[in-house]
């Protein structure tokens, strides 16, 4: 479904405004679109007539567009800065190795996912791109149970380079202790090392729980892929800071901000979000219930620039 909300954002008629990720419907075929064919996306991806897709399909692809725009801004500046290795975590469909080969020469970009994700993404990239990088590492993990650096270690990973990891689109899927043990393993790496990962609250899974009909819920927990984990609210920089790790940047991925920076073309029209009424509308129980969400501050998805603080 990530896979093919970039796919769909990287359709937009202008150029400018796409999602850069012009590799991602290479990976998604009929098989692909089959997994996920309860979800509007799929029908959209299908549709060559290029008809307004229906808010959840228009919907995912707007939060894959800054997603991926926002990380790739931070993963190239990384590279830019000095960072030698790349670590990818829960990489799925991810094609940066592929369409960032030419700045990724001489640094190692290691992509870290669970055995059978990768497997079919590495059968779908090798059938559809072509050959994978040199410099292109993959290592096989389970977050909940495995240790990151041991199985970097044992690929390769050099605990002295300065290294960019990512963690797009995972720590909600993963239990707690889970989540806790891969940011305490980061913030023990090289200080000035950097990481982009993205985090929901705890209200947000509150409200889905107790609305599933609205947002990702209705499709997640069919699927057996749950939200699982959110941050306590209100208190996310405190939550990175006692793990060991420096917030540079939190970045609500509906804000206006999140809006103006990168679904705003030049002319002042906004790409790819979906007619007012064309959204569903919530019951007044649900609308409340936002409200007091809103109020605690808690932005429904959020992406996070951490770095590892250089030791004084």
């Amino acid at each position: 479904m990530v896979a093919a909300g970039r796919a769909l954002g990287a359709r937009y008629h202008d150029p400018a405004m796409r999602n850069p990720d012009m590799l991602a419907e290479k990976l998604i075929g009929p098989a692909e679109i089959a997994l996920i064919q309860e979800h509007p996306i799929a029908r959209a991806l299908e549709d060559k007539s290029g008809a307004t897709p229906a808010y959840e399909a228009a919907g995912t692809a707007v939060m894959m567009l800054i997603r991926t725009k926002f990380i790739d801004e931070k993963f190239q500046r990384a590279v830019a800065n000095g960072a030698r290795q790349a670590v990818i975590l829960g990489a799925g469909f991810d094609t940066r190795a592929y369409r960032f080969a030419d700045i990724l020469k001489g640094v190692k970009v290691f992509e870290v996912d669970s055995f059978a994700t990768q497997q079919y993404k590495r059968r779908r990239a090798e059938t559809e791109i072509g050959t994978p990088p040199a410099n292109l590492t993959y290592v096989s993990i389970d977050f909940n149970h495995d240790k990151l650096a041991d199985v970097l270690t044992r690929a390769g990973w050099d605990p002295a380079a300065r290294t960019f990891f990512t963690w797009e689109g995972v720590s909600m899927y993963v239990a707690e202790n889970g989540v806790r043990e891969t940011l305490r393993t980061i913030a023990n790496t090289a200080p000035g090392n950097t990481l982009v990962m993205d985090y929901t609250t705890q209200a947000v899974l509150d409200f889905m729980k107790q609305f599933p009909q609205f947002g990702p819920s209705k499709f997640l927990d069919a699927w057996g892929e749950p939200w699982i984990f959110g941050l306590p609210d209100g208190k996310e920089r405190e939550f990175f800071t006692e793990l060991g790790l420096e917030p540079v940047e939190l970045f609500s991925i509906f804000s206006p901000d999140a809006i103006k920076r990168y679904l705003t073309a030049p002319d002042g029209t906004i790409v790819g979000m979906p007619p007012p009424d064309a959204r569903p509308k919530l019951p007044e129980e649900a609308q409340s219930a936002a409200a007091v969400m809103s109020q605690k501050g808690s932005s429904f998805y959020t992406l996070a620039e951490l770095a590892v603080p250089e030791h004084s």
